[in-house]
């Protein structure tokens, strides 16, 4: 193993420390620009940054093509390949600047970090991943089981992931104050809940039908009524490890705190759905769902902007084009309705069009 290098996790410091305080990065994903700086200097034996040459940054490239995902033990994704190549280049840019490296690393030298334009096209196409239906998502709180309170806690937590479109991180860190039942609606607090950029997010029930509605409102009387919890409380509190009734450890009941992460979201979510016999959807594929529901239903662009913010996006593009892509199935609808109808009506796609249109001609 190469050892490292002392001036390297110098100026490493610095540049985690820029991430985080001056552009806002969270943990994780400083965490992943240092692992990948790690394995360029793996690559390298941990020579001095002060010593980089383009050779480096094309001969990485080369051996990033032959390294294997630990998980899968196939070839590196060409997705995986290109953040890599950004997070070094944008490094090796931000070094060229920097006392000690000015005059050692040049602004054209950190290009070579590029993909060529074919890998770059292939990294960029968009796969459309599963998402599943409201329907499958029924099937699924149906057939969770409900013995336990830690069983109609997972289920709580599901239903509300639907019902709300909130993201898994947020939904482990909510306590009982944040949601007005009264009112059908979440104050996602960003000093308290762990929300994407540490935003401030309201979040109203959404109206996917089933009994998501009513789980979550039963969970949530149990906890104040049965174990008489206050509003301090965490919604969907994290599970407590004792000694079982044989003397060894297993989940015992319910702790007084949160989850410090989204991983037992996760869980819940794959055993759910490998026990309904469907296929494993994640948290996050539950707000593409809701996204998909939106331009069903919405027939305004002013609709579907409350949509879009409901969701936590600051610019309605983002909903419409990251999260609301039509399925191969709606697309054949669409295309066969606007056929019957020769363009009579106007749906919110044509809506929302013609909103952007008029608002770059304003700009």
């Amino acid at each position: 193993m190469a050892k490292h290098n002392p001036a390297n996790e110098r100026i490493k410091r610095d540049y985690f420390r820029l991430l985080k305080d001056a552009r806002g990065y969270d943990d994780s994903s400083v965490d992943a620009v240092a692992a990948t700086i790690s394995r360029f200097e793996s690559y390298t034996k941990s020579k001095s940054f002060d010593r980089f040459h383009i050779e480096q940054a094309m001969g990485f490239k080369r051996w990033l093509l032959d390294q294997k995902n630990q998980r899968t033990g196939r070839p590196l994704a060409k997705p995986t390949i290109r953040s890599a190549l950004r997070a070094l280049r944008a490094f090796f840019l931000w070094l060229s600047g920097q006392p000690g490296y000015r005059s050692r690393i040049s602004f054209g030298d950190t290009a070579y970090f590029r993909m060529s334009e074919k890998d770059d096209r292939a990294a960029q196409a968009s796969v459309e991943p599963p998402v599943p239906t409201l329907e499958q998502i029924e099937i699924v709180l149906a057939r969770m089981p409900v013995a336990t309170v830690l069983q109609r806690r997972d289920r709580a937590v599901m239903a509300f992931t639907v019902l709300t479109g909130a993201r898994d991180n947020a939904v482990a860190s909510l306590r009982l104050k944040h949601v007005d039942l009264a009112n059908r609606v979440v104050f996602q607090d960003p000093r308290a809940v762990r929300t994407k950029a540490s935003k401030s997010i309201r979040t109203w029930f959404l109206p996917v039908g089933g009994r998501a509605e009513q789980i979550v409102s039963d969970w949530m009387c149990e906890l104040r009524d049965e174990h008489q919890w206050c509003e301090e409380d965490p919604l969907f509190p994290a599970t407590e490890v004792g000694l079982n009734a044989d003397n060894k450890f297993a989940a015992v009941g319910l702790l007084r705190s949160t989850w410090s992460n989204a991983d037992p979201v996760r869980k819940i979510f794959k055993a759910a759905f490998e026990s309904a016999g469907l296929p494993y959807f994640n948290p996050h594929s539950f707000r593409k769902t809701l996204a998909r529901l939106g331009e069903q239903i919405c027939r305004t662009p002013e609709e579907f902007k409350a949509w879009s913010q409901n969701l936590g996006h600051e610019q309605v593009l983002t909903t419409f084009s990251s999260y609301g892509a039509v399925a191969p199935h709606r697309q054949a609808e669409i295309i066969r309705r606007l056929n019957r109808t020769n363009g009579e009506d106007e749906d919110l796609v044509s809506l929302l069009a013609r909103a952007v249109q008029k608002a770059q001609r304003a700009a």
